[in-house]
């Protein structure tokens, strides 16, 4: 591996923790960005003259601190918060997630800092995307491409809440442990936003990014400890791990892209696949249902189905119904219309596929114009589906599934 490469396998498995820690420590969003990204470009020179450190969280932890801390200094910004900074060192290893000293029950980093950007001051949307960007990595565009925006537009509602944080005097620390479920819609936005840019990244080489699925998972099953009464904490687990379980699968050896019907089903891990179905069982039982335990449903008939021709579309297509019935977003009306094509034909697929194009909230979106043509294929209408394959691939951005649609697009010109 490259000294490249290593840097950049770090940042992807390092970033929010690093910069998670200089939050606590400093109080400043901004200062601890900044000193993370000049760790990480200190690495480029330093990796290749002294070679890659063993533990490269920790030498990235310790360069941005001691960063932060000659900012300070330089800035006197105060006493107390150059006494906050220097108590990691004091307290020995910088790199040891820990309470922080409040009375919240959190007692990872990451997810304390999730919980403390997700303020109900904060629109959701910001929430989410304040805590994408800081402790996740993921670009403006990345995240604009997460919440189907304009980057611009993203990247104003970025600055807003970073100036509603500080105008507000938004405190950086968890709320006592009594205050945490209202801000869990937040929270749980976060972790699914953060699984679904790991499980089909919106752009990049690869399709899938498995240190964002873990990441998000780790943080799920902490969040299902902290909160086991929730039903949703424990949905969105479920769901996770559903999906999670399939991850060997999604990419073949030349990383090109495999449909679920077309997945080895006895290479996935049934392990995993069968603690989400618990875990979903679980949650159910609450009483209460919602969007994760629904979309855990629906993960579950796929992951339990012997064979692609076993499952069970109508199933699916009701729960879509459902979901769509609380969350009537356009991205789960598609793929409600996914299922419905599969339970009742192609025709009663593209019907509701046609109605999403006329209201255009899924304009630029690419798997709106790749569904279409996959229901047109599936129906036999294979001129049809070579142009919308033609307009999926004038918006994707991943090279795995761009290479998936050049490859349906070929087949549907030789057909036809």
């Amino acid at each position: 591996m490259t000294v490249e490469e290593a840097v950049a396998a770090a940042f992807r498995e390092e970033w929010g923790q690093v910069v998670a820690t200089l939050i606590r420590v400093t109080g400043d969003w901004d200062l601890a960005e900044e000193c993370a990204q000049d760790a990480f470009t200190q690495a480029l020179d330093r990796w290749r003259r002294d070679g890659v450190p063993r533990r490269p969280g920790a030498w990235l932890t310790t360069t941005a601190r001691n960063r932060a801390l000659d900012v300070l200094r330089r800035e006197a910004v105060g006493a107390r918060k150059l006494r906050e900074a220097a108590m990691l060192t004091a307290g020995g290893e910088p790199y040891d997630d820990h309470d922080g000293g409040d009375d919240s029950g959190v007692r990872d980093d990451r997810l304390r800092l999730i919980f403390t950007c997700c303020h109900p001051a904060l629109p959701v949307e910001a929430r989410v995307a304040l805590t994408l960007r800081t402790l996740a990595g993921l670009t403006t565009p990345e995240i604009a491409r997460a919440f189907l925006v304009p980057e611009a537009t993203m990247a104003q509602r970025l600055v807003r809440a970073k100036k509603k944080i500080r105008n507000a005097g938004i405190p950086y620390r968890v709320p006592p442990a009594h205050l945490l479920p209202e801000r869990l819609t937040g929270v749980l936005g976060v972790i699914y936003l953060l699984f679904n840019e790991g499980y089909a990244a919106t752009s990049g080489a690869g399709l899938v990014r498995g240190s964002l699925c873990a990441e998000a998972v780790r943080l799920a099953r902490v969040l299902a400890r902290l909160m086991p009464d929730e039903p949703e904490a424990l949905g969105l687990l479920a769901l996770l791990l559903l999906h999670h379980a399939r991850r060997d699968t999604r990419v073949d050896a030349a990383g090109d892209l495999v449909t679920l019907e077309d997945q080895d089903r006895t290479a996935w891990h049934r392990d995993e696949a069968d603690e989400g179905a618990a875990l979903l069982e679980t949650a159910l039982r609450r009483g209460r249902p919602g969007p994760y335990q629904l979309q855990a449903a629906i993960a579950a008939c796929h992951t339990t189905a012997r064979t692609a021709g076993d499952t069970d579309w109508a199933d699916i297509a009701g729960l879509y119904g459902e979901l769509v019935r609380l969350v009537p977003s356009a991205v789960a009306r598609l793929n409600r219309a996914v299922a419905v094509g599969m339970a009742e034909g192609p025709d009663a697929g593209l019907a509701l596929v046609a109605e999403l194009e006329q209201e255009g909230d899924l304009a630029g979106y690419h798997l709106l114009p790749a569904t279409r043509a996959d229901l047109l294929r599936r129906a036999g209408r294979t001129t049809e589906a070579a142009a919308a394959y033609e307009r999926a691939l004038a918006l994707v951005e991943n090279d795995a599934e761009r290479r998936f649609l050049e490859k349906r697009l070929v087949e549907c010109r030789s057909a036809g």
